[in-house]
Parts: structure tokens; sequence; C-alpha cells
């Protein structure tokens, strides 16, 4: 039975950490019947929460789908980490919803991860809606978090409630959209008038909320002017549109672990987030011409086009694939084709997930976030169309690794077991790497944080069961050159029989920001065209493990200038290692520099300690961007701080001001790591190998 798409709503929950957007998801799962009772984060009984390092922690490390019905809608809900080392969960998470909750807590108001994920929210221009929780906390002040939406995120945020009582006396709010009030008892919703002594205060915040609306809309503009009642279907339709356009912000509160506000939640995502319908066509690009693009409707009628957007091992039936279906039709054992890896590939199973559990179904259409088994190529990233249309959707962008640990094992046996439990992973996580070094013959893992590579290592344990030893978390640096060099290299060899040669000349220059290029102006001719791409291929292999202190080259163009080939003696292996060692004689001559992963850090500190956090953070070589006040007796401080001087900050800070200071830090960019902080890195580097 196909589904009409215009009853779905494919929503993510997002969040700074803490802010309880699991508890939010869970509150959902309940009242929409998916659960028959309420799993709670902190007991490690969350259903969104079932990995066992989340069920430890507390916290949500991998997004989670899950498939729940409410007023006649279907819901695919995507509950999304808040920990900033799993940014990627959410970047890929935003790429597949059409709509996000955005959780914010009473009393934190806006956090740093809360502007992270609320600016990748613009980058994929994701409508949503706010939802201020824990209103039952003592400091929550709801009007104030609103105004931190207007003031650090720039958005046109807009009240469709006002709470009734805050802190202990939080009993419900007054529905500004109804006018009228909602109070809970246990896991009710009792609807009834306004409280008289709030009238006057309800009444200004819909004519409030009217005013901002006619700013959107003409009708309701019309409207107002004219004096006139504004029937609530058309205030409704109005905030709507609004809200899918990306004009405004609709802001709810409540309580999710009082269970106080999630009914109306649950209506607000029906009422004012998208159905795919509503956001109309993907654009898609042709594979072999970018410029040349493609529309895809929402319709079964349509060409199949899909993401995949994610992927998990799962210990009983193998690898599942999420992806999201942008157009067309998909039924078991149908052959799609992936376009990034250009192979067909046979559609095992396909199952409508709810969390760790699954329901196999047998077919799912345009709209529709499935998972599926017995892809064999595809990864994180890939479209997936049909044949006789091939078509490439937009990517997932994957932020780089910056810190790196090494991975040893007791036992040599389990070399190849390790080797296949990290394939996996690297499979699942595009933000995690790992490679052997051959010369130290030790495993390399990198991630995105000390937090991040913890997980990974208790997975190896627990869930591969891989008993491995690791070292300390050290920082992933960066080579690259600061200056132009041409460099003119002939690699001759002669030892008996059939010899080797190859000669290059190659122009290397800065690329800020552009990654490795390569660029060939010969023309043809001085080296045959099949040995073009070994060149390419060389260069690329030397850029591996840098010569200045054996880190990975970024951001370098190379031009093939000239060279010459030997009829005979010229092979793909020779013009490969030519093109090599051309690099690495180069590149010391080009100004080579070491870039360091810089982070962005959020520090909030109580006023009586300013001092000392502003004069440890300078100590560390941080650049102190802004000053703010957070709330009475607080400041929130922003800085740019190496990664390397982070380490065992947590302890730092919080015997600097007496455990009243939190911080929370994401990467930011590499930038070059002055001249004598450069030197220490490369002889230490030097010392180890």
């Amino acid at each position: 039975m196909s589904l009409n798409t215009s009853k779905l709503r494919n929503i993510g929950i997002a969040a700074h950490i803490d802010a309880g957007k699991t508890t939010v998801s869970e509150r959902i799962l309940f009242f929409t019947g998916v659960n028959r009772k309420v799993g709670e984060t902190h007991d490690g009984q969350a259903t969104m929460d079932f990995m066992k390092q989340e069920q430890e922690r507390g916290i949500t490390i991998a997004s989670a789908a899950i498939t729940a019905h409410w007023n006649g809608y279907q819901i695919n809900l995507i509950d999304t980490p808040g920990h900033v080392d799993f940014t990627v969960e959410v970047e890929r998470s935003l790429r597949v919803i059409d709509g996000m909750v955005a959780v914010f807590c009473a009393v934190g108001g806006v956090e740093p991860q809360s502007e992270t994920v609320w600016n990748q929210a613009d980058k994929y221009r994701v409508p949503r809606i706010a939802f201020v929780n824990k209103m039952d906390r003592t400091g929550a002040d709801f009007q104030e978090v609103v105004n931190q939406m207007h003031k650090y995120l720039g958005a046109n945020a807009v009240p469709l409630h006002l709470p009734i009582g805050a802190e202990s006396d939080f009993e419900g709010m007054v529905d500004l959209v109804q006018m009228n009030s909602v109070r809970f008892i246990e896991k009710e919703r009792i609807v009834g008038p306004i409280p008289e002594h709030m009238m006057e205060q309800a009444q200004e915040a819909r004519r409030n909320l009217i005013e901002k609306v006619a700013d959107l809309d003409d009708e309701i503009a019309e409207l107002y002017l004219d004096d006139q009642e504004i029937p609530t279907d058309k205030l409704m339709a109005a905030i709507r549109k609004a809200t899918i356009k990306l004009m405004m912000v609709p802001v709810l509160c409540g309580a999710a672990y009082k269970n106080k506000g999630i009914q109306l939640l649950l209506d607000a995502v029906v009422d004012y987030l998208p159905s795919p319908n509503d956001l109309g066509a993907v654009i898609a690009h042709d594979p072999a011409n970018e410029e040349k693009t493609y529309q895809r409707n929402p319709s079964e009628n349509e060409p199949f086009a899909a993401l995949a957007f994610k992927l998990i091992n799962d210990p009983y039936v193998g690898q599942q694939t999420f992806i999201r279906i942008f157009s067309g039709k998909l039924v078991n054992g149908m052959s799609v084709y992936n376009t990034n890896k250009l192979k067909s590939e046979r559609v095992g199973r396909i199952f409508r997930i709810k969390a760790k559990e699954r329901e196999e179904i047998n077919e799912a259409g345009a709209g529709e976030i499935v998972a599926l088994v017995g892809m064999k190529y595809t990864k994180t990233g890939d479209t997936l169309c049909d044949d006789s249309q091939p078509i490439l959707l937009e990517s997932i962008n994957i932020p780089p690794a910056v810190i790196e640990m090494k991975v040893n094992l007791d036992d040599k046996k389990n070399r190849s077991k390790l080797s296949e439990a990290l394939a996996k992973l690297c499979n699942e996580d595009p933000s995690f790497h790992a490679h052997f070094d051959e010369e130290t013959e030790e495993t390399i893992i990198a991630g995105m944080g000390e937090l991040h590579l913890e997980i990974i290592v208790d997975r190896l344990k627990e869930e591969f069961k891989v008993p491995v030893t690791v070292g300390a978390p050290s920082v992933s640096f960066r080579e690259t050159i600061t200056a132009p060099f041409e460099c003119n290299y002939r690699y001759v060899k002669q030892t008996g029989g059939k010899g080797q040669f190859a000669h290059t000349v190659i122009r290397f220059e800065p690329n800020p920001g552009g990654g490795f290029e390569f660029v060939d102006i010969t023309k043809g001719g001085v080296i045959p065209k099949e040995y073009i791409p070994s060149v390419q291929k060389g260069l690329a292999a030397a850029m591996n493990k840098g010569p200045f202190a054996g880190y990975p080259v970024v951001d370098v163009k190379c031009v093939l200038v000239d060279g010459s080939s030997h009829p005979v003696d010229s092979s793909d292996m020779a013009f490969q290692l030519c093109a090599q060692m051309c690099f690495k004689q180069a590149f010391m001559k080009a100004s080579p520099v070491l870039l360091e992963p810089v982070m962005k850090v959020e520090i909030n500190t109580p006023d009586d300690y300013i001092g000392n956090v502003t004069g440890d953070v300078n100590k560390r070589r941080g650049r102190i961007e802004a000053m703010r006040r957070f709330r009475k007796g607080s400041q929130k401080l922003d800085a740019f701080v190496p990664l390397m001087e982070m380490f065992g900050y947590a302890t730092a800070l919080r015997n600097l001001t007496s455990g009243r200071a939190n911080y929370s830090m994401e990467f930011h960019q590499y930038m070059p790591t002055p001249k004598d902080k450069q030197e220490e890195i490369v002889k230490e580097r030097n010392q180890k190998d």
C-alpha cells in the first residue's frame, strides 16, 4: 500500500548536549504508541540510545531512526547526538530530513552546540520549530531563551506558547493560536480557559504573534489592518507557510521529563513542519557533466533516486544501509545503480526501523527513510538511482579527523580480527579513519575528539571482542607549502635487464583551502598519455606522509610542466616513483609549514573567575574573540585555541573556577603552527621515529 506523501513527516531532533533531546524522543515514542512504557536516559533504558556505550554514558552517540504515527500522519524521527565529537551524525541526518525540532534547555538557553546545529540546518535549509524544554527546572526562563534565539542565532523566533508558571510551579501553557490553556495531569492534557490573571498578558502575546505573521503574509495583514477576527485555520496556514519558507521559527515550551507539552509538540510537527511534497523537487547533477542538472519530484511515478546516509553493522542481519528515497519506488529484489561506485546493486531486504527493532516491508516510496540489507558497495553519501537515468545527488560534508591514537595488540594473532573490525567501523562512520604504519608496525586511529576515539576503542573491546591497548591521544597535524617551487627530476634505474626511466618537471604551488589539485599543461606528447594518471597517482601517494614531519600533506597544487619518457624502460611504476621523488625533493624547498587543528571554544564562567579563565586561555596560545553577558552573574567567552593546548582542559577549568564553569569546543580550521612550536613538534616526531 503506497503512502500518501503529504501525510509524511521526516524530522530530526537536535540540540546541545543535555538539553533533553533523547527524553523528548522517548516521550514522542510513548505518546505515539510505539512504546508502552517510557525509557529514561539516566537509567540506560532509552529506546533511541540502544548502543551499550550510549546507555553507560547517558548520551546519544549515533543518530537513531524510528517510525511513529500521530493523528493519521507517519513521522520518521531521527534523534541526533548533541556532543560535538559526533557532529557528522548531525550533518548526515540534516541532509535527509525535511524538518527539525530544535530543543533548548530553559535554563542553559542557546548553548555552543545549539549554534553549531543551527548553522548546519541553515546550510541545508531545513525548516524548524523550537521546543524550550526543562521549564520545571530552577532558573527556567522562556522569554530569555527566545531573546537569545534572536540575538545569537539570528532567528525570527515567534512564541506560540506562554508558560503558566515556571520552575517548580510550571503547570502548562497558554496556546496563543487556539487561545486556551493546556495543563497536564499524569499523562493526560487538560484543555481549559486562559487563567484570568494571565488574560491581559495572553492577549498582548497573541497580538505580537499576529503582527509577526502579518509581516510575512498578505492575507493575515489585510485582516489585521481591517481589525477583523483572524480564523484559527488561516493563522495556522500562514504560520506553516512562513515556517517552511524559513521566514519564522515557532517556539513552544514544556517539560518532557514530566510529560508536559509533548502532545502539543507532535501537533506542531504535523501542523507546521513540511511534508516531502511541500519541499518539492530535489536537484541532482548529471554524473558526466556537473553543470547539467535534473529535478526529482517526491512522486512514485518519477525515476528512482535515493541517498545513502548511514551504515550500521547489525549482528543479526549484517550491514544495514539507511537511505532516504527522494523519488520513485523501491521494491524488494530490485536492481539499483550506485552512481558514485559505477556499480549496480540488488536490494536484498527492506526494513522500516524502530531503533534496534526492524519491520520487514516489500516496498517503499518517495519521501520514506528505510534500511536496506545486502548492499555490497554502497557507502555514506552515495547516490542510488535508476540505471537507465543515472544522476548524482549532493553528498554529505565530512569534517577532517583532528585527533589520533595508537592502538596495539597484545596478541599479534588478532591482527586480522582488528583490521576487519576497523574496516567495519570506518564504513559506519566516515569521520573515523584507521591505517597501519608499516615503519612502526602500529595501527593509528583518528577521529573528531577524545570521546569519539574512546567510544571506538570501547566498541573494539566490547562489540568486536578485540583486546587492544591504546596510547595517549595526540593531535593530527597536516603539512603544506607556503612558496612555489619547480622541480626537474629524472628517475633512472639500470639493473642489467630492462631498466626503469621516467622524467617529470612539476611546479608545486600553495593551494589554500583547495586540497590536492593536479593540472597537466604539457598538452600531450612529452609524456605518453597513459602515464599521466601514473604521475597523479604517485603525487597522491607521496602526500599521505609528508617529508617534513610525516603528517599528511594538504592544499598543494601540482602542475605538470614537462617531462620525457623512454620507449622501452618507461612504465607506470617508474612514473609513479619519479613523481614521488620529485615531490619529496621539492617539498622541503617550498617553505613547508605544519598546520595544527584550531578549535572554537566556548566557556561559560561566573564573573568572579573571568580573569583566571582569560589568563589561562592566553597561556594556551588562545585568541579571545568575544565576551558576552550570559545571564546575571556569568559570562560567555568565545575563543580559538589550538587543540594541542586543550588536552586536560576540563580538569584545569574545574580547578580554576572551583568547578563552577563549563566549556565546549568544536573544530574550526587548520592553521599554521608558530615556528618555535613547529620545531619542537618535528624534533619530537623524529625522536619517536
